[in-house]
């Protein structure tokens, strides 16, 4: 890196101004970068939806209703096809 000669602070001034939005722009980047790495890695909101969908279903007098009647329902199909 050449060495720059300044002839007054304005000069000065200037290049640190420049020199701070380059090191803002970069550090910018860099948390643009993390975030959309974050984002490949952790799963993406229509998870905790179905996650928020199974807790209301699932829960309460309801939810043991289901809990129940699914397995009997998919253990009468099986059977069904079985006997086919």
């Amino acid at each position: 890196m050449a060495t720059i000669k300044y002839t007054s602070y304005s000069q000065i001034e200037q290049e640190l101004e420049i020199l701070k939005l380059e090191k803002e722009i970069n550090y910018n980047k860099i948390k643009l970068g993390f975030e959309k790495a974050k984002d490949s890695i952790i799963p993406s909101s229509a998870v905790s939806v179905v996650g928020n969908l199974y807790k209301t279903f699932f829960t309460g007098t309801y939810g043991v209703i289901l809990k129940t009647l699914i397995p009997l329902g998919v253990n009468f199909f099986i059977k069904r096809n079985k006997n086919n």
